[in-house]
């Protein structure tokens, strides 16, 4: 079991050299992320429940019955091979592309499933996706207030103070902000992916892989974004393969594999679950 467990160690590149459990509410910074939850106090509750969701392609059941709550202002990590079906599971949630095939989704007290995404994202459910979307004729300035604009229903006034308060959350460098979205680096784009879903004042932020491509000391600048996003209210549910900054960040983690639950609880005995170390070293992932 140990030398399973430092084998999934080694691919494991350190955040920071301070030892942490989850993001803390010890944060003293600015609370400008997200207005809808500014200055919410300890977890009230599950405000996302997930139950019996499934989505199937044929024969192959993607996501396989999965149930499991996400509780209020907590941050939330989703760990699994590839294949294992984490990035299926916000689709479905999400209805972006497709909707579940059976099961239901209840956020704070609606059923959302049945919902179309537009709705849904009213609602308060805002995600990131692993390739961000690329608009030439855009930059990264306009980027974020497109999203305020259509998203929020904002004025061309208020969707542009909208915008700067989410570039300067996101600690997005003002010198890059009216250059074409083609032209940033990786970072910037993780940044500016960010800032798109928080101007939408998201109850609940979906990420899906935002280290992907990130160097180092990028991923640190990443570990403290989401705590100081975390710190301000907004519950966050992160998938991820960089396990370190799972580590660092997760209150609670999942791991899935091959569309069902394998495991769940606090990440450091998660991650040393014997099932969930054969999952990632034993190639059973679909």
């Amino acid at each position: 079991m140990a030398s399973g467990y430092s084998s999934i160690r080694q691919f494991m590149p350190p955040v920071s050299s301070n030892s942490r459990r989850g993001c803390t509410r010890q944060y003293s910074g600015p609370r400008k992320i997200a207005a809808r939850t500014n200055r919410r106090e300890a977890m009230a509750g599950n405000i996302l429940e997930v139950r019996n969701l499934t989505k199937s392609f044929g024969g192959l059941k993607a996501v396989n019955d999965l149930t499991f709550d996400v509780k209020e202002g907590e941050l939330l990590g989703i760990a699994g091979p590839n294949g294992s079906g984490k990035s299926t599971l916000f689709n479905v949630m999400t209805k972006i592309p497709f909707g579940p095939t059976g099961g239901e989704v209840v956020f704070g007290n609606q059923r959302i499933d049945r919902m179309p995404p537009h709705r849904i994202a009213a609602l308060g459910l805002a995600r990131t996706f692993q390739k961000d979307a690329e608009f030439p004729d855009l930059s990264a300035r306009e980027t974020v207030a497109l999203a305020a604009v259509y998203g929020r229903k904002l004025s061309r006034a208020g969707a542009m103070a909208a915008t700067e308060e989410q570039l300067h959350a996101v600690q997005f460098d003002p010198a890059r902000a009216d250059m074409p979205t083609t032209e940033l680096s990786v970072f910037d784009r993780k940044q500016l992916m960010i800032a798109s879903a928080l101007v939408m004042q998201p109850r609940v932020l979906m990420l899906d892989e935002p280290a992907s491509g990130l160097t180092r000391p990028e991923i640190t600048a990443l570990d403290a974004l989401l705590c100081k996003i975390a710190a301000s209210g907004v519950t966050i549910m992160l998938i991820e393969h960089v396990l370190s900054l799972l580590l660092s960040v997760a209150q609670r983690l999942i791991v899935l594999n091959q569309g069902s639950l394998l495991a769940e609880g606090d990440p450091q005995t998660v991650i040393k679950n014997p099932a969930v170390v054969e999952a990632y070293l034993g190639g059973r992932a679909a």
